[in-house]
């Protein structure tokens, strides 16, 4: 393959269009130029494998919005970028970066430019976020949606509310959908240590009562999952439905060990471990923003707040009791979850009376963000929602 061929093939790997067609006026006006574009910058440095492609869109992006009057450029690049597997809060993300280093201006000018081009790409804009104060602490709460049931979300442990963000948008349609930094978390990271369960349940609903929400739904997936259990069982009249996915409702003694590998090792040494238990090799192996949210999300931890958290569910105490509950009941499993596997969540669905069981298949522990469209679909039908204006509420 000469140079022309490899640039041309590379020209259309990142953009989707062919580059006789896309610049087309470019070869009109200025054979050479063309060349020069192709051959010395397509089929040279931005061919090379050295950076992949989705680290020179990241690369572009952030050198065009710093430059500035640049606006057709960073159009294209950033469609780019989204071909390439970069995330639309990765590239709002690199926005917040521009203002720091080359000026407020010219970061707004760019967000402009890419909020153009993720409306196009059909991509919902980001939650709205407000802070709010529990008992102790603050925390962040992040809502799509503003009409309709009331559904709350808690996370895993180790991420933060993002880790709903691949679902929120579709849960949104007719609903609001909330999700919260829980303590030790994200916004809520450095939150009084030690705590427990209950201390977990208790800020569950104190961000309901934040909220102005007599009731809601409540979804938590992992540690969420076995906070959402707690808090329904200390404060039923507070829920009015319950999805547990890839949850425990009982202690594994691997919780003390990781407590103890995260002051010990450092959090470095987490990565592995933890996002072998929550991905499948291929998504690992694909390392989409899924991957690289999770990574970095337990790369950057502290030790304290980690340990903490797996001190906490260690006391989780709640199998017993679940009989007990009288609530409209989602468990929903990973057919490929090694961790809180199949038979554990039957198991649970068969402790909980008239629950509802249900296995996404080829879905790993993290169904979120491996599978969000499953996860999303699964959770849509279980939870209530506003039904949509017909056209003549529209008119």
């Amino acid at each position: 393959m000469d140079r022309r061929a490899r640039g041309q093939r590379e020209y259309q790997a990142l953009t989707g269009v062919p580059a006789e067609r896309a610049l087309a006026e470019v070869m009109r006006r200025s054979p050479q130029l063309y060349d020069t574009v192709i051959e010395g910058a397509f089929g040279g440095p931005l061919a090379r494998t050295e950076l992949d492609r989705a680290a020179r869109q990241v690369a572009t992006v952030a050198i065009l919005a710093a430059a500035g009057g640049a606006d057709r450029q960073l159009t294209t690049h950033a469609s780019a970028a989204l071909r390439a597997g970069v995330s639309a809060s990765e590239l709002r993300a690199l926005c917040e970066h521009v203002a720091v280093y080359a000026g407020f201006p010219r970061a707004l000018n760019a967000l402009a430019v890419i909020d153009e081009v993720l409306a196009e790409e059909g991509i919902a804009q980001p939650a709205a976020m407000r802070r709010i104060r529990l008992a102790d602490h603050e925390t962040v709460v992040a809502q799509m949606g503003d009409a309709g049931p009331a559904v709350i979300l808690a996370h895993a442990l180790g991420l933060d509310w993002r880790m709903w963000e691949p679902v929120m948008g579709q849960l949104a349609e007719g609903r609001r959908v909330f999700a919260y930094d829980i303590r030790g978390h994200g916004w809520a990271a450095g939150a009084p240590v030690p705590f427990t369960m209950a201390g977990t349940a208790a800020d569950l609903i104190g961000v309901l009562d934040a909220l102005g929400l007599d009731q809601a739904h409540v979804a938590g997936l992992s540690y969420g999952g076995s906070i959402a259990q707690t808090a329904a069982l200390g404060h039923p009249g507070r829920f009015l439905s319950l999805a547990l996915m890839a949850t425990t409702d009982h202690p594994f003694a691997a919780f003390e060990d990781r407590a103890r590998s995260g002051e010990r090792d450092g959090m470095a040494a987490q990565v592995a471990p933890t996002l072998t238990r929550w991905f499948t090799q291929g998504a690992l192996a694909e390392n989409g923003w899924g991957v690289r949210y999770a990574r970095e999300s337990i790369r950057r931890a502290d030790p304290r707040d980690w340990a903490a958290s797996w001190r906490a569910m260690k006391g989780i105490d709640v199998q017993d009791r679940l009989g007990t509950l009288e609530l409209p009941t989602l468990v929903l499993a990973g057919e490929r979850d090694g961790s809180t596997t199949p038979e554990i969540m039957a198991a649970i669905a068969k402790r909980i009376p008239g629950s509802l069981y249900q296995e996404l298949p080829g879905t790993p522990h993290m169904q979120t963000l491996e599978q969000p469209a499953l996860a999303a679909e699964a959770l849509g039908q279980f939870l209530p929602a506003k039904p949509a204006a017909g056209p003549a509420a529209r008119t």
